[in-house]
């Protein structure tokens, strides 16, 4: 891969090449590369993907990803912006964030140390529950980034100032966070309400769960073609019920055998005035009459996975994002969003700016749509057709731990790319994100395009009725909507 694609070249500037002796650093290309006072913009990118590696390591579930990435996004933009007057600050735009720390005035700043601490306090914060190799993770990227700046010749006076700065935004953020209503989730018990037509979690554990090991491998052992696991490697759903964390941690891991957050559409949002501010077209009623929209949504499922093509399964796959194989569907979009940095040549702080529009959205997507999923708790497709169409039918990647309807990875993508194209305009673009799984590279036209294939995807996959993804998708827009109308988010000419 010709690296000028991701990295690009500057002025004065020469760039650094891959060889297999000399392995890949982006921090020591920022600090050779850097000139002047600007803040290199692939800084917000460089912080997004380590984001999304704690995120995977981690393997919490999307609402707990989306929820870091939102905070981590806001601090490192608030970080910019309390440096730099040029910068709208994200105080009073946010529901909840009243005001933040600011420069003083005839005193001078820098505003890549004010991000890089307010960055480093806030994920301090959420990752404090974190494994050692994410602590470590975090810990080296803040110091590397740090280093590259003091080398562009920063003085220890401004970088003291700006230090202070950003650690004082970063605070901020945290007690902002605080009040969210996270924490009183945490332990909190929840009861499935019963009934015909009701979810229930009726994934096999076995598809979980370690059924081999050794000092170097572990295995589950399926013909779910979702979880075939390359010979060797270690199966990320064996980690999750193998390795559970202690009880009431800031990271809880996802529980495929469990419920996930029932009480997260309690949260408060970023920008909505309550989680149910979006209206979704209602799902059908439950029936198993055959005439019904149900059974006719059902069958349509039943037949795809029947005569799923290669592209169908392709898709399913690509766009799966399970907890602990990846950085979750929040993950996935802002891996996109941080892709755009540097092909649409924005600066440091249009960048971090995109990553916090970015995952605002996404963070309240998901607070809407968990707000449909528990109080309907509609059961999903797979006992519904063995039910009634066959006793043996299983879906193509497995049942996530929460109700059908509706589609949270469509509310999510509906919604990340209703905020990108209203900040970047109708933009083709190919999606790298996931070709450390073994995916190749898909083209798409536009934003829209790539939300409608995830979207899809979830029939595919056999875990989402045709109304889940719909009603989803109208839900996404809007959210992503509200976002951009709150920013007045306007696409760059």
């Amino acid at each position: 891969m010709d690296l000028r694609y991701f990295f690009g070249t500057r002025p004065g500037c020469d760039m650094y090449m891959f060889t297999p002796a000399r392995p890949l650093l982006p921090v020591l290309l920022l600090a050779a590369c850097a000139r002047g006072r600007e803040v290199d913009p692939r800084v917000p990118s460089v912080w997004m993907n380590t984001l999304y590696g704690a995120v995977r390591t981690e393997r919490v579930s999307p609402p707990v990803a989306a929820r870091i990435f939102a905070y981590a996004g806001t601090a490192m933009y608030a970080g910019f912006a309390a440096a730099n007057p040029k910068l709208e600050s994200p105080a009073g735009k946010l529901n909840g964030l009243v005001a933040l720390p600011v420069a003083t005035l005839g005193e001078e700043y820098d505003m890549g140390f004010s991000a890089l601490f307010a960055e480093r306090v806030v994920l301090d914060s959420m990752f404090a529950d974190g494994l050692p190799g994410t602590l470590a993770s975090i810990a080296n990227l803040a110091d590397s980034l740090s280093a590259a700046r003091t080398a562009e010749g920063i003085s220890d006076a401004v970088r003291g100032r700006s230090e202070a700065l950003g650690r004082r935004t970063g605070l901020a953020i945290v007690a902002w966070a605080h009040g969210d209503g996270f924490d009183s989730t945490r332990g909190r018990p929840y009861v499935l309400p019963k009934g015909r037509g009701r979810w229930v979690n009726d994934a096999p554990v076995n598809w979980f769960a370690t059924q081999s090991t050794s000092a170097t491998s572990e295995l589950v052992v399926t013909d779910n073609p979702a979880n075939v696991m390359s010979a060797g490697n270690m199966s990320e759903r064996a980690i999750i019920l193998s390795r559970p964390k202690r009880l009431g941690t800031a990271l809880p891991p996802v529980n495929m055998a469990g419920v996930t957050e029932p009480y997260w559409w309690q949260l408060r949002p970023f920008v909505l005035t309550k989680w149910s501010e979006c209206p979704a077209p209602p799902p059908p009623p439950f029936s198993t009459d055959t005439s019904s929209t149900l059974y006719k949504e059902a069958r349509e499922v039943f037949d795809v996975s029947r005569h799923l093509t290669p592209d169908q399964r392709t898709t399913a796959l690509y766009w799966a994002d399970n907890p602990a194989e990846t950085g979750t569907p929040a993950g996935h979009w802002l891996a996109i969003a941080s892709q755009m940095v540097s092909e649409q040549h924005l600066t440091a702080g249009e960048g971090a700016r995109l990553m916090m529009l970015t995952g605002v959205g996404i963070a309240d997507a998901i607070i809407a749509a968990w707000g449909y999923k528990f109080t309907l708790n509609l059961l999903r497709p797979r006992p519904y057709l063995r039910e009634l169409m066959d006793a043996n039918w299983e879906p193509a990647i497995p049942n996530p731990p929460f109700p059908e309807f509706l589609s949270g990875h469509s509310t999510i993508s509906a919604a990340a790319a209703t905020v990108l194209t209203s900040a970047l305009g109708d933009v083709a673009f190919e999606d790298s994100t996931s070709i450390s799984l073994g995916h190749a590279v898909r083209k798409f036209g536009s934003f829209r395009q790539a939300a409608e294939e995830a979207g899809q995807s979830r029939i595919f996959g056999g875990i989402h009725f045709a109304s889940g993804n719909v009603s989803a998708q109208v839900l996404g827009r809007c959210v992503g909507g509200k976002v951009a109308e709150r920013f007045q988010v306007r696409a760059r000419r």
